[in-house]
């Protein structure tokens, strides 16, 4: 058996994208709609992103608010669709860090976990697996969290 050869590191890590932050009536007009009584919420919230079809975060919120796994489905996967291609705009090549301590992309990763959670419930598996690895691999040792 031969030696272990020895691995040689790159001194830089992989790139960064942080998405620009939202417009502050933006965030101000999800904030007002989470705050809304639970029953009126929903309504609330999708109003919101009628207004802001590109705000990522208000699809992530309006696909955990979904009437049934469904629409929960398809409202993350909106908001995942979105989140790429700003991604993209923000010079995001396919690889590297997204990752959530940057309030900006949080959004996306609400959008990205909810996706794989939805896709699950579903029976999408390998859908969810993918988004799942997707996650992991944008920001290693972290996940969305409310």
């Amino acid at each position: 058996m031969s030696e272990p050869r020895p691995v040689s590191f790159s001194g830089s890590a992989p790139p960064e994208t942080i998405l620009d932050d939202e417009p502050p009536v933006t965030v101000a007009a999800l904030e007002a709609a989470l705050a809304e009584p639970p029953e009126h919420r929903r309504e609330a919230v999708s109003a919101v992103v009628a207004r802001f079809p590109r705000f990522l975060d208000g699809w992530a919120r309006l696909g955990g608010l979904a009437r049934d796994d469904v629409e929960g489905y398809a409202c993350y996967r909106v908001g995942y669709h979105r989140g790429l291609d700003r991604l993209r705009q923000s010079g995001w090549r396919g690889s590297g860090f997204v990752r959530w301590r940057h309030q900006a992309n949080r959004g996306f990763l609400r959008a990205l976990e909810g996706l794989a959670r939805q896709a699950r419930s579903i029976g999408e598996h390998d859908e969810a697996e993918r988004c799942t690895q997707f996650l992991a691999q944008l920001d290693p040792g972290s996940h969305p969290r409310d």
